[in-house]
């Protein structure tokens, strides 16, 4: 029997009822048999402060070692801004340093931006592509998704809703994919 393949979900929205945090949900219960999504905690996170790269906190740590044990990391966050949250900025920081001893290295990532404004992320996207570049993730490029919230994307169940269904998917099959091509 083959070992699960780990996803690492990482939501850049820390917001109690945060639509990204639903949505991501809604993907992970799309998954196939074998693959398992962990969401990854980051609202706990210390600010990053490279004087303690030497000594982390335990929540650094954590993060550290989850982000390490994932075949795949799926980032998940609104728009603030033209760009993508500072909590998710955070823990990338945590996560990359201190230099040369970045745990998100060689880790096949994709991005999904949502917001309920009609651009639906797509700036807060290409900063996060950039910075994943410089992290030396290889980096889904099809399908994009940037996804408008409206009412009915997610269901009471928790599921995605019907109009959005076969987008939804494509692209969590076509990441499954992604990941598999690199998983060591």
């Amino acid at each position: 029997m083959s070992t699960p393949l780990n996803i690492a979900v990482v939501v850049g929205s820390i917001r109690k009822d945060s639509f990204n945090r639903r949505f991501a949900e809604a993907l992970a219960r799309l998954a196939p048999e074998g693959v398992q999504f962990n969401f990854l905690r980051i609202d706990d996170l210390p600010h990053y402060d490279q004087d303690q790269d030497g000594d982390n906190a335990p929540e650094v740590r954590r993060l550290k070692a989850e982000v390490e044990a994932a075949d795949g990391v799926l980032f998940v966050t609104p728009e603030y801004n033209r760009s993508y949250s500072s909590v998710l900025k955070n823990a990338i920081d945590h996560a990359s340093r201190p230099y040369g001893h970045s745990k998100w290295k060689g880790k096949p990532a994709a991005i999904v931006t949502l917001s309920p404004g009609p651009l639906s992320g797509s700036m807060a996207a290409q900063h996060l592509r950039n910075v994943l570049a410089v992290l030396d993730m290889p980096t889904l490029n099809q399908p994009e998704m940037y996804v408008q919230w409206k009412d009915g994307l997610v269901d009471e169940q928790g599921k995605v809703g019907p109009a959005s269904q076969a987008f939804a998917q494509n692209f969590v099959d076509a990441f499954v994919a992604w990941v598999h091509r690199f998983k060591r």
